[in-house]
């Protein structure tokens, strides 16, 4: 195994441990979930660009006779890259005693002020840092309302 495929396979173990760390960890940590809502998306800009190299990378690798274990461990990759940049959803998860943001654990003590934009994104500031919430429903908004009443 070169080092090119040592790496591509602690990229691909570290994309996975991710995912499953996304997927089914981080909604049993810290209590019963209360409430998850999904999220937009940012700029799905970055996923082209990564998908579109390791598209060339296959290519480049396929033309040039390379080994069949790097290929297939490009085309791993690519596949991870399609499940988080396509397939998976961000999503804000509310418990008991706070919430995860940006997989970002966040306790309610630690708002200090909370707003909504007018185009409907929710604006929280705390400490030192600024949360812009965008959800994918704008009802549910009023969801997160209810549930911030209910538990402060």
């Amino acid at each position: 195994m070169t080092v090119t495929d040592l790496a591509l396979v602690l990229f691909i173990a570290a994309l996975l441990a991710y995912a499953i760390y996304d997927e089914f960890i981080m909604p049993r940590r810290h209590g019963e979930t209360l409430l998850s809502l999904p999220l937009l998306r940012r700029s799905r800009v970055d996923g082209f660009i990564f998908a579109g190299l390791v598209v060339i990378l296959i290519y480049n690798n396929v033309t040039a006779h390379g080994a069949i274990l790097t290929t297939w461990l490009l085309c791993a990759l690519a596949l991870m890259a399609v499940y988080l940049f396509w397939i998976r959803t961000p999503k804000i998860i509310f418990k008991s005693s706070g919430f995860f943001f940006a997989n970002a654990w966040i306790e309610y003590r630690r708002i200090k002020e909370m707003n909504l934009s007018e185009d409907g994104v929710l604006v929280m500031q705390l400490e030192q840092r600024r949360l812009l919430v965008r959800v994918k429903n704008i009802d549910d908004l009023e969801k997160i309302y209810k549930l911030m009443v209910e538990t402060q």
